[in-house]
């Protein structure tokens, strides 16, 4: 009877702790779309002018030839989200009630002194003068930059934000076109001295390093016809092959040619118009091309410049961050950790092509450069807070992974049921990684073995 007695008290108490960690999550996607909290912008699930039309008009939806388990996808992330954060080991729980607790406490505590600050809820048009005020101005502050582009870029204003975030672009408006013109040359002379001489002018090294590039480059975002035109492939290749000569620690790495995608169509969209279905490379100038290609190669080698162990010999960096996203899952949702552990599944076999090319293969292509709007956003924290991001992504099939085989398992991961998503389950992935970094980040205790 005790037993029972108690079993039923502790019920309650559980269904409303799930009751408040789902509300607190509906409170900051619907009531603090571009408001700062902590450091960041968060997101909302309404999706209106640049997130909505202004993007979709650029990148149409591409087809990629994935499982049939689409139709499942809504379904599981609302299961998911209804079932919170679940872990059924006791001590394990007990810890993770009171971090909620905590961390439900003052992001609604936070949620409430924004809300009186700001008045009623932000519209996408003041956030488009918001960005438009900082980037008018003659010295950009590019923490203010930071917290606005992370729930998004108006995508005519993505690649002055875009350089400027990378620091390729300085912040002081009077020496920017001299820093890039000089930069941009910069590159020329390096295509000049690496790229552009004769095959007998090069190591065996060298000579097979770029065969590997040329074979990777033709499999770059297969599913978009744009990418299989030669230009394309051609620039892809002085880009990638540049950098590789010019970072011997790392040299090129498969699914390096992935990254350079994301600011390739971002830096052309500079100069073509309509969606990317019907750009075409053979349009531009020579000189336009080789600035879109430098601004390419610059942002890339400021990107990966933060995180150079993922890209080193057994890439260690991966490794580590596959192990913390292994840790943060068990945390988080325990049933899976544990079904996963159990079918003898290894992390490592499936999410070290997530952080290997940061879920470009994972998602549709038009989704992409929403989603590294917030990786730039991010700065030198990106490498840990991919760890949640890939939490959020994986947990979105929560109840779906607790049913499959071993065969299953690898087969699903290997075609994510992503073919139909919309900036709505990206924005939903990005929201949950959010909170749980707000919650886990600063209590290691929460992630240790």
């Amino acid at each position: 009877m005790n037993n029972n007695a108690q079993g039923e008290d502790h019920q309650p108490k559980k269904e409303s702790l799930d009751s408040r960690f789902n509300q607190t999550l509906r409170n900051v996607q619907g009531l603090l779309k571009g408001r700062s909290i902590p450091g960041k912008v968060l997101l909302t699930r309404r999706l209106e002018l640049f997130d909505n039309s202004g993007i979709q008009q650029q990148s149409p939806s591409y087809q990629r030839s994935y499982s049939q388990n689409d139709a499942a996808r809504s379904n599981d992330a609302d299961k998911y989200m209804e079932g919170g954060v679940r872990n059924t080991n006791n001590s394990d729980s007990n810890a993770t009630v009171n971090k909620l607790r905590s961390s439900a406490s003052n992001i609604e505590t936070s949620a409430r002194e924004v809300k009186s600050v700001m008045g009623a809820r932000s519209t996408d048009s003041a956030r488009v003068l918001k960005f438009t005020k900082e980037l008018s101005g003659q010295m950009i502050v590019v923490e203010r930059l930071r917290e606005l582009a992370w729930s998004g870029v108006p995508p005519y204003m993505r690649p002055d934000v875009w350089r400027l975030l990378l620091g390729y672009a300085p912040p002081n408006s009077d020496r920017r076109e001299g820093v890039l013109r000089r930069k941009r040359l910069e590159y020329l002379d390096c295509v000049a001295q690496f790229y552009d001489i004769p095959d007998t002018e090069r190591s065996d090294d060298e000579i097979n390093m770029l065969r590997q590039i040329a074979v990777d480059c033709p499999r770059t975002v297969p599913d978009v016809a744009f990418f299989q035109q030669a230009q394309v492939q051609k620039s892809l290749e002085r880009i990638l092959y540049t950098w590789a000569i010019r970072h011997p620690a790392s040299g090129y790495v498969q699914g390096i040619n992935d990254l350079v995608t994301p600011f390739l169509v971002v830096f052309l969209s500079e100069y073509l118009d309509g969606s990317i279905d019907s750009w075409s490379i053979s349009e531009l100038s020579s000189a336009n091309i080789s600035n879109i290609e430098a601004d390419c190669y610059w942002c890339l080698s400021q990107l990966l410049d933060g995180m150079q162990d993922h890209y080193t010999f057994a890439q260690p960096g991966i490794q580590r961050l596959v192990f913390k996203l292994k840790e943060l899952v068990r945390r988080i949702d325990e049933p899976v950790s544990r079904h996963v552990e159990d079918q003898g599944l290894e992390f490592l076999q499936f999410a070290f092509r997530w952080f290997n090319c940061l879920l470009i293969r994972e998602i549709p292509f038009h989704l992409v450069t929403r989603l590294w709007d917030t990786y730039l956003a991010e700065g030198d924290a990106l490498p840990d807070f991919l760890v949640y991001i890939f939490a959020s992504f994986l947990l979105t099939w929560s109840e779906t992974l607790q049913k499959l085989d071993f065969q299953e398992l690898v087969m699903f991961l290997q075609h994510l049921p992503t073919h139909n998503w919309t900036y709505q389950e990206l924005e939903m992935v990005l929201s949950r990684a959010y909170m749980w970094h707000s919650m886990f980040n600063n209590s290691p205790s929460h992630l240790a073995s």
